[in-house]
């Protein structure tokens, strides 16, 4: 499966969380030209992550 950003706006809440600074550059050229923030990806890349670690449980 694919990872595909999209531009949704969800009901949040602020966490502070530390990056890499590789890591930080990496995302920021991912996004770059796209309709996506910095949190956005981040939240997008959370979710992906976690529907395919319970696809594996299974």
């Amino acid at each position: 499966m694919a990872f595909i950003l999209k531009s949704d706006r969800k009901e949040t809440e602020n966490k502070t969380v530390r990056f890499p600074l590789d890591l930080i550059h990496r995302i920021e050229e991912a996004i770059t030209g796209k309709d996506v923030t910095f949190s956005g990806f981040v939240i997008q890349a959370c979710e992906f992550a976690l529907e395919n670690m319970e696809k594996d449980k299974k």
